[in-house]
C-alpha cells in the first residue's frame, strides 16, 4: 500500500466535523425594572452558556455598570438601578471577550485558571494560554 492509498483510507475513515461560521452566541439578556432595581431574568441561563461561575458574572457586571447587586434564589441578577437592555448586553459581551474567548482562535472552548496570583485563560481548542483581566 503506497502513501495515496493510505491517504485515502485515512480520510475516509475520518469523521466529517460538522464546521459551522456561526459566531458562539449568548443569549439577549431579558431584563425588567422592579422598583429602583433592573431584573436580570434570564441571568443564569447566560452563565450556563458562558461556562462561568454565576459570582464571577455578577461581579464583572457590578464593576462594569458601576452598581451593587446580588443573585436570588431563583438564580435572576438584581442590580441596583436603571439599566437597559442593551447596556447589559454591551457588558456581556465585554465579559466574552475578556473571560470566554480565547485570543488565539477565537473560540469559546476555555476555563479560567488561577497560576501564582493571576489568572489565566487556557483554551482547550488550540492550548494557548493567555492572561485574562482581573
Amino acid at each position: 500500500m503506497d502513501y495515496e492509498d493510505q491517504l485515502d483510507r485515512a480520510l475516509s475513515e475520518t469523521p466529517d466535523i460538522e464546521g459551522s461560521d456561526e459566531r458562539f452566541s449568548v443569549p439577549d439578556p431579558d431584563v425588567r425594572q422592579e422598583g429602583n432595581a433592573t431584573v436580570y431574568e434570564n441571568f443564569q441561563s447566560t452563565v450556563d452558556r458562558l461556562g462561568r461561575e454565576p459570582d464571577h458574572v455578577i461581579q464583572f457586571l457590578q464593576n462594569e455598570l458601576g452598581t451593587s447587586g446580588h443573585i436570588d434564589e431563583s438564580g435572576r441578577a438584581r442590580l441596583t438601578g436603571e439599566f437597559r437592555q442593551s447596556r447589559i448586553d454591551d457588558a456581556i459581551e465585554a465579559y466574552t471577550e475578556e473571560f470566554v474567548l480565547c485570543p488565539e482562535c477565537g473560540l469559546p472552548d476555555t476555563r479560567i485558571e488561577r497560576e501564582q496570583g493571576a489568572l489565566l485563560l487556557r483554551c482547550e481548542a488550540c492550548g494557548a494560554r493567555s492572561p485574562a483581566g482581573e
